[in-house]
């Protein structure tokens, strides 16, 4: 994928405390999604209405709003071996004034636009409401990062996740 996507339905978490994250949710229906082979390893970016979903290995790591599940907001940190595979996931929410959210995702949308290990979808209403992925790997380590742009609330969201193949 080399470019981002102009999504035509509404998001429907509109701040980082309405988010969710879980390693044990279902394939969730997405809007759009990009699949790359990494060294053996199929890493599935999906790009949902609520946010995001990685699919790599046996791992299942979804950060949304999910329907009757109240959000308690992102995890700072997550440690876990699942299936004999290193996880980790760590994320900060980064307040910022109008002016500065617009910058950093506009250089977000420019860093990711000749990527092709990488998704990210803008939603209506504002070039700065989007959600982006981006999956690389070195060695035995799969990294995908992940941002979430809230314009309404100020907020962004930057996770960095790294799985470790046995």
């Amino acid at each position: 994928m080399t470019g981002g996507i102009r999504l035509a339905t509404p998001y429907r978490d509109t701040s980082a405390d309405q988010l969710r994250f879980t390693l044990a949710g279902p394939r969730r229906r997405a809007l759009a999604v990009t699949e790359t082979e990494l060294g053996g390893v199929t890493v599935q970016l999906r790009l949902l209405g609520a946010s995001h979903q990685v699919l790599a290995g046996p791992v299942s790591e979804t950060l949304a709003c999910l329907p009757a599940e109240p959000g308690e907001g992102p995890p700072h940190t997550v440690r876990r071996r699942i299936d004999g595979w290193e996880y980790a996931f760590d994320s900060t929410v980064r307040r910022c004034a109008p002016d500065e959210l617009t910058e950093r995702a506009a250089a977000l949308r420019h860093r990711l636009a000749g990527e092709p290990a990488a998704l990210h979808g803008v939603f209506p209403g504002s070039p700065d409401a989007l959600t982006a992925l981006l999956v690389r790997r070195s060695g035995p380590v799969i990294t995908w990062l992940t941002w979430h742009v809230y314009p309404q609330a100020g907020q962004i969201v930057e996770t960095t996740t790294r799985l470790e193949v046995p």
